[in-house]
Parts: structure tokens; C-alpha cells; sequence
């Protein structure tokens, strides 16, 4: 009988409780992107301005993907000029302008969104 391919971990996330399939061997990857993912969530929750949990999955999705982004172009940038470039996206050194723009889309979202939080 052959072996499986993947297997089922319980996690949680903002205190619920998820199954997800899981590829065997790759458990650790899973369980520190739920701790990534759990973090921005209930950093989120925490400032108090964002109650519906279906929005703070949504914009702790986009600061994420912000974060991979920065990251990207960070080591874009290092691998182009030989490792000398400086980093773009420190959360503390957050260019004013970028900062702005992700400010708007978050209102535009929570605009989008009106008081339900569906989109549709």
C-alpha cells in the first residue's frame, strides 16, 4: 500500500479552531505560516478599529502580501546590484507615501465592503 501524500493538522487561528490538509512532511511551513497569519490577525483585532473577522482576514492578507512583495523586490534589488542595496520595506521605515497608499486602500476595501463585509 503506498504511503499517503498529505494529511490533515488542526490549527487555530484568532481562537478558532481549522482542519487543513497538509503535505506529509511539510507541517512545520504550515504551522509557521498559521502562526504568521494568527499574528497579523490579532494584531489587527487588538488595535480595536477592525471588528468582522472576514476583514481582518482580508487586510491581514494584504499586509502580508504587501510584506512578500517588499521582500521580493528587496532581494530583486540586492541580487541586482551585488548585494549592496539597502532595504526598502522595514515595517518601521515605511515610506510616508506607501504607508499612504495602503492606508486608502484600506478605507476603498472598507468601503467596498459596506457595514456587512460582503463583497456581494
Amino acid at each position: 500500500m503506498s504511503k499517503p501524500t498529505s494529511k490533515q493538522v488542526e490549527v487555530q487561528i484568532m481562537g478558532q479552531s481549522y482542519l487543513l490538509a497538509c503535505p506529509v512532511g511539510g507541517e512545520s511551513a504550515l504551522l509557521d505560516a498559521v502562526e504568521r497569519v494568527d499574528t497579523a490577525m490579532c494584531r489587527i483585532r487588538d488595535a480595536g478599529k477592525v471588528k468582522a473577522r472576514d476583514r481582518i482576514a482580508v487586510l491581514a492578507s494584504l499586509n502580508l502580501a504587501f510584506e512578500l512583495s517588499q521582500r521580493e523586490a528587496d532581494s530583486f534589488q540586492a541580487s541586482s546590484f551585488g548585494g549592496e542595496a539597502s532595504h526598502l520595506g522595514d515595517a518601521e521605515d515605511t515610506d510616508p507615501a506607501v504607508q499612504a497608499r495602503v492606508d486608502d486602500l484600506i478605507r476603498r476595501l472598507d468601503g467596498t465592503l459596506g457595514v456587512d463585509g460582503q463583497l456581494l
